[in-house]
C-alpha cells in the first residue's frame, strides 16, 4: 500500500489534486512529448484515469503507453489497472488479470518513476506551478 500512497503523492506533484481530477489536461514542456491525463469514468469513491504521451505520428495522434490508473478517494491511494497495448512493455507487466503481487508490483512501480521522470521533466498539468516535491531523502 505504500507504493499506491506514493503514487497518489506523485501525482499531486504534477499540479493535481488527485480527489478532483480534470475530465482532459495536457502538459507540454520543452525537449519532452506532450503529456495527457484523461479521466475515462468517474465513481462515488474512485475516478479512472489514463495517463499517456502523445506522439504524432499520423492524422490523429497515438497515446502510448496508455496506461490506466484507479485513483481511490477515500484511501488516497493510486494504482495501475491497467498498461494498454503498448509492445515495449513486457507482457508480465502488462498482463490484464489481477495476477500475482509481482505483477501489480512491477506496474505500479512503473508509474511511480514515470511520475517521477514527468516530474523532473518539469511536466504539470495545472495554471499554478506543481506542488514542491520532496528532496530525494525524504521521497
Amino acid at each position: 500500500m505504500t507504493l499506491y500512497e506514493s503514487n497518489f503523492h506523485r501525482l499531486g506533484w504534477l499540479g493535481l489534486d488527485p480527489l478532483c481530477l480534470p475530465d482532459v489536461c495536457l502538459s507540454r514542456v520543452d525537449d519532452d512529448l506532450p503529456l495527457e491525463l484523461r479521466v475515462t469514468e468517474r465513481c462515488r469513491y474512485t475516478t479512472v484515469a489514463n495517463l499517456s504521451y502523445l506522439f504524432s505520428t499520423g492524422v490523429l495522434p497515438e497515446r502510448e503507453p496508455g496506461l490506466e490508473m484507479r485513483v481511490y478517494h477515500d484511501a488516497r491511494l493510486v494504482e495501475v489497472s491497467d498498461l494498454g497495448r503498448d509492445p515495449c512493455v513486457p507482457q508480465a507487466v502488462r498482463a490484464h488479470v489481477p495476477g500475482s503481487l509481482d505483477q501489480r508490483w512491477a506496474r505500479n512501480m512503473l508509474l511511480n518513476k514515470w511520475l517521477d521522470y514527468c516530474c523532473e521533466r518539469g511536466h504539470g498539468f495545472a495554471d499554478k506551478p506543481a506542488r514542491a516535491r520532496p528532496s530525494a531523502a525524504t521521497a
